[in-house]
């Protein structure tokens, strides 16, 4: 493997970047050519001037272009989450973007207000929690795909053998020819743990996909939705919006074993755009052959983790009907043994704070999860079992009530391999187990909420149940709050956010030629008078309310006329409400692997 290193040393002059690894007795030195940005990997230090200006940094996200010219991205903070098989796990915290032009001012006053929200567009995925790394370790891959490599696997770099689905700065990386840092985009904690006298590791490691990644509303299902026009965009190697590949990992005494679930959005093509009601109706597409993107999805899922097993949280009436009721269909067309199809509708069947009813699902599935397994290893190094199938679990944005579940079916595995390593005696239940019990529900809310906020643009919903195994009145309230919160951002924030992902992750490329982006998006007549209207018409009807006439029919009138005023303004505000919700505005082009 490619030699990696903790830190570097950023040092800048007007014309190069230099940046050499603060590890004694490293002689590597990347110069990055700010003009032709051609990059040159030398070992010569005495090549950098004595006037370069000098700053440590923790590692390198790589570069993007965008309309001023290339940047590079670099991590400035770091935190140490843990340690995974002997190896440092880091969160990134904090990021800088340089620039390697000098000035901007040859740049258009349009020009440079473009290049201003492109900037911060990246700064918003950037400062979006959840970036991880390790400079000696393949993050991308679980245990079980990591024993099943070659030594020439062994040998590549990590950046050649990472599993590209969980790369999320892969596009920055495309002009590298140093080490960078491969980051994941979800949630990892690592925890030291206690029982019966017996110290070991447990972890949770949630990789989010970088194919098909976007905002709650915007990427649903196999296809993407681009409003820059009325463009659909079909992704035809099979990837789900929102996929969330979740490990759950124990070390014990050299020995180690996990268990490893997914999740993403129902793979068939349907969308559900925002358009300022609370919850907009889904809609299936009928123009295309969804039987090719459903089939593509399970195939490639079958062949990375065996077996699958769906389990579809959504709802079996209303809005949500349809898209259960083509799920089943889709399945069945399929004919796969391989894959099986359970439709478990837990709103109606946890109704009336009746949570105790999840052991419904869990008993149903309890004998495909003992013969799917898990993946041990004792500590001499031989692998004794291997996971041979997967729960692939979904509801309407794979969040809450998904990572509820998971938590479910991720505990009955963590119990069985403790007995397996003899951390927990037979008969022993983890519930049992006072403060590892605590630990465990709040890491899985944790991973609930880091997924919810980078999807939905909040904290997990239903988190109370899973941070103490019951229904509260304050998480009802907790709900109701976040909920508004996502109408908010879902309706007024999303198609920025939405954007952000796409420049982040080369689905939109800027070219530094072209004078005219997408950004300068004209409105509509109506996106200013109607609101103005009704704001107008509401005032005048509460002033008329405060301030009655000299009768009390002419202040009925009066509130009765810019009353009605106020309600028809809403009224049309609603019925064109995809007129008035934050849509993207870049066009995305199709992503390869």
């Amino acid at each position: 493997m490619a030699s990696t290193y903790e830190s570097f040393n950023l040092r800048t002059t007007p014309e190069k970047f230099y940046i050499e690894p603060c590890d004694d007795g490293s002689e590597d030195v990347l110069a990055i050519d700010r003009v032709s940005t051609e990059m040159t990997l030398t070992g010569k230090h005495r090549d950098i001037p004595a006037s370069a200006e000098n700053r440590t940094v923790c590692g390198l996200m790589g570069t993007i272009r965008l309309v001023a010219g290339m940047y590079l991205v670099v991590i400035t903070k770091k935190k140490k989450v843990g340690d995974l098989l002997g190896h440092a796990v880091w969160k990134a915290l904090d990021f800088e973007i340089l620039s390697y032009k000098k000035t901007i001012l040859h740049l258009t006053d349009n020009q440079m207000q473009d290049n201003k929200t492109f900037l911060s567009m990246i700064n918003n995925v950037l400062h979006t929690d959840g970036f991880y790394f390790a400079t000696d370790y393949d993050l991308t891959h679980t245990l079980q795909r990591l024993a099943n490599t070659s030594p020439e696997f062994q040998e590549m770099s990590l950046l050649e053998r990472a599993d590209q689905r969980f790369v999320w700065n892969g596009h920055l990386l495309r002009e590298f020819i140093a080490q960078p840092e491969v980051c994941l985009h979800e949630f990892i904690t690592m925890k030291s743990s206690c029982i019966n006298g017996k110290v070991f590791e447990w972890s949770i490691i949630s990789r989010r996909s970088c194919f098909r990644a976007g905002v709650r509303y915007y990427v649903r299902g196999n296809i993407a939705v681009c409003f820059a026009g009325t463009h659909l965009l079909n992704m035809k190697l099979g990837h789900a919006a929102n996929y969330v590949e979740t490990e759950q990992i124990v070390q014990y005494s050299c020995a180690k074993a996990s268990f490893v679930q997914t999740r993403g959005s129902i793979p068939f093509y349907w969308s559900q755009r925002p358009n300022l009601k609370y919850k907009p109706k889904p809609q299936i597409s009928k123009t295309v052959n969804h039987l090719d993107g459903f089939q593509r999805h399970f195939d490639s899922q079958v062949i990375l983790y065996g077996r699958q097993v769906i389990l579809n949280l959504i709802n079996q009436k209303g809005s949500e009907k349809p898209l259960e009721l083509t799920f089943d269909k889709m399945v069945t067309s399929l004919g796969n043994g391989l894959i099986k199809y359970i439709a478990f509708d837990f709103h109606k069947e946890c109704s009336r704070m009746r949570w105790h009813r999840l052991q419904i699902l869990v008993d149903m599935v309890a004998e495909m999860q003992d013969e799917f397994g898990y993946f041990l290893v004792d500590a001499d190094g031989k692998v004794l079992l291997n996971q041979d199938g997967t729960f692939r679990s979904n509801c309407m944005d794979c969040l809450d009530r998904t990572n509820v579940i998971q938590s479910l079916l991720a505990r009955r595995s963590l119990q069985s391999q403790l007995r397996k390593m003899g951390v927990l005696h037979m008969g022993q239940q983890i519930e049992e187990q006072a403060d590892f019990e605590k630990m465990y529900k709040n890491a899985w809310a944790d991973n609930a909420d880091a997924c919810a906020k980078q999807y939905a643009g909040t904290g997990a919903l239903k988190t109370d149940f899973t941070r103490t195994g019951k229904r509260t009145h304050l998480g009802l309230l907790m709900d109701g709050w976040n909920s508004m919160i996502r109408y908010y951002k879902n309706n007024f924030c999303d198609g920025f956010r939405q954007d952000s992902i796409d420049l982040f992750l080369g689905n939109y490329a800027v070219d530094e030629s072209d004078w005219n982006t997408p950004l300068r998006d004209p409105k509509d007549w109506k996106f200013l008078t109607l609101p103005i209207i009704m704001v107008v018409a509401f005032s005048m009807c509460i002033i008329c309310l405060l301030m009655a006439g000299e009768t009390w029919t002419e202040t009925l009138a009066y509130v009765l006329f810019w009353g009605t005023a106020s309600v028809v303004t809403g009224g049309l505000i609603l019925f064109n409400g995809l007129d008035f919700v934050d849509a993207p505005k870049l066009v995305q082009k199709e992503k390869q692997d």
